[in-house]
């Protein structure tokens, strides 16, 4: 028998390429859910009612619409794994169709990755950087971005976009970033929301500065704008598409409480970037059967392939739809509604003193408690029955996050916690 790419794509690939299979969506609007009604909304949570919790976006719990769908795709594998693999052949179309309506853009702009660290990695090992190109980042981004620009081992310059946290501006941190670029720029690495502080980055000011510093440069010489955005994602307002950015990567198991062990990587210029892992889409196997060039990267061919926990990839559709019900300019402003009932709880708290700026800071509050040990609040805070965390950088400070999982209650009790 022939061994056509056709035949690869559909037997070869486990269904996970196949054409003409169908998986129907299942709607987010269903009995006893109402997303125009807060306490509704937290409902959908299976989180204990006996912990406040504000370190949600740690990892995320599922609401009932992800849960359900990760259930039904998990059965539907542990009774038939090959023939529920095969009938869910267009499953990661429709992830990559929610996204969109959720982040803008077309479903061709996404890949699919694991976590923000993936996508993360995988893009800056694959952007396709010239000998005497260099990359620029900053001192505040985390661990993830620092390491994967380490292990590609190009050159990498760091600036300090702001010196108080507290006090940074929009037109400072653009100010910076625009004299830390130069000629040999290829790489202009950033975060949206910096979870050591809560600063938020104006991204679209930043794409502005870096279109006008590109003006005239062929594609290959283009500094390119990325974005680790996995603490504005499922909070901020803005749609991607707007931000002007590259490339944007985020973990979907945070703000937008997507299933755990699932991320996307949303870009504009994939001709930019090499692939790092072998995918599973068409012109992938085209190339490995026939011989047929699979042409410029897409984010198809970005996408790694092997099999994945797919009950959990699948379900991603869920989060974005769930997010879609309730809208999302309806989740920033409630998540920022309960920001400001922190920040004014706490500034009638002598000991505290917010590092976090008052002005369009998402939906992290980062403080320190005067004569206390970051830790030692955090644990006085749990045995009182509210969840916090400290900041995994050099810098530790307490960090709370309220979400549309959180009450005024919760607040307030926060507050008195801490008082």
């Amino acid at each position: 028998m022939e061994l056509s790419r056709r035949r690869v794509l559909t037997v070869g690939a486990a269904g996970l390429v196949a054409a003409g299979c169908t998986a129907d969506p299942v709607p987010v609007a269903r009995q006893g859910f109402d997303p125009n009604d807060w306490a509704s909304v937290r409902d959908q949570f299976p989180l204990t009612h006996d912990v406040r919790q504000f370190s949600a976006y740690v990892l995320a719990t599922h609401p009932r619409p992800v849960a359900e769908a990760i259930e039904r795709h998990r059965a539907g594998l542990d009774k038939d794994t090959h023939g529920y693999l095969d009938s869910q052949g267009n499953a990661e179309d429709m992830v990559r169709a929610a996204a969109a309506e959720y982040l803008g853009g077309s479903a061709e702009d996404i890949a699919l990755t694991d976590s923000t660290t993936m996508g993360l990695g995988l893009l800056y090992t694959g952007v396709k950087i010239a000998d005497g190109q260099d990359v620029l980042t900053t001192e505040h981004d985390f661990y993830s971005t620092h390491q994967s620009l380490r292990m590609r081992g190009v050159p990498v310059r760091r600036v300090r976009l702001y010196d108080d946290p507290a006090q940074a501006t929009a037109d400072e941190m653009v100010a910076r970033i625009k004299a830390g670029l130069t000629p040999t720029t290829r790489i202009v690495a950033v975060t949206w929301v910096h979870s050591v502080s809560g600063v938020k980055l104006p991204i679209r000011a930043i794409a502005d500065v870096v279109a006008a510093h590109n003006n005239n440069r062929a594609p290959a010489e283009r500094a390119l704008l990325c974005v680790d955005a996995v603490h504005g994602l499922g909070v901020a307002p803005e749609r991607v598409v707007d931000l002007g950015c590259d490339f944007l990567v985020s973990g979907t198991h945070k703000w937008l409480f997507g299933p755990r062990g699932t991320g996307i990587v949303w870009g504009k210029a994939w001709a930019q970037v090499d692939p790092v892992l072998p995918s599973f889409s068409g012109p992938a196997f085209g190339e490995w059967i026939d011989g047929e060039p699979a042409g410029p990267t897409t984010a198809a061919l970005f996408t790694p392939g092997g099999y994945h926990s797919f009950e959990h990839r699948w379900a991603v559709a869920e989060a974005f739809r769930f997010q879609l019900a309730i809208g999302r300019e309806r989740v920033a402003a409630r998540t920022r509604e309960q920001v400001e009932r922190i920040r004014a709880g706490l500034a009638g708290i002598p000991a505290v003193s917010v590092r976090t700026p008052a002005v369009d800071s998402a939906g992290l509050v980062c403080f320190d408690v005067a004569g206390e040990e970051p830790q030692a609040v955090v644990a006085r805070l749990a045995a009182r029955g509210v969840s916090a965390t400290v900041t995994p950088y050099r810098e530790r400070r307490v960090r709370v996050g309220p979400s549309i999982a959180t009450s005024d209650e919760d607040v307030d009790a926060l507050i008195a916690a801490l008082k």
